[in-house]
């Protein structure tokens, strides 16, 4: 098996960072790598209340994120 091909990011993997990042509104993603494998995706999420949470949710509109599909990021 060639090195490329051992250090491939699963699909499984990948779809779990994507649905990680779409479910999250504020916020961050950690993805931890172990002898070059991801072995966790930790999401913390963050809870805005009053005038900021409504400012920041004005300047999000739906699709803003250009999250490309599983199948999209695993061919790049």
């Amino acid at each position: 098996m060639s090195v490329h091909q051992s250090n491939r990011i699963s699909d499984e993997v990948i779809r779990e960072v994507l649905q990680a990042i779409e479910q999250l509104r504020f916020g961050s993603v950690e993805i931890t790598v172990h002898d070059n494998r991801v072995t966790q995706i930790e999401r913390r999420e963050k809870v805005r209340f009053g005038q900021a949470a409504e400012q920041a949710t004005q300047k999000l509109k739906p699709g803003a994120l250009n999250i490309p599909t599983a199948k999209a990021a695993a061919n790049h």
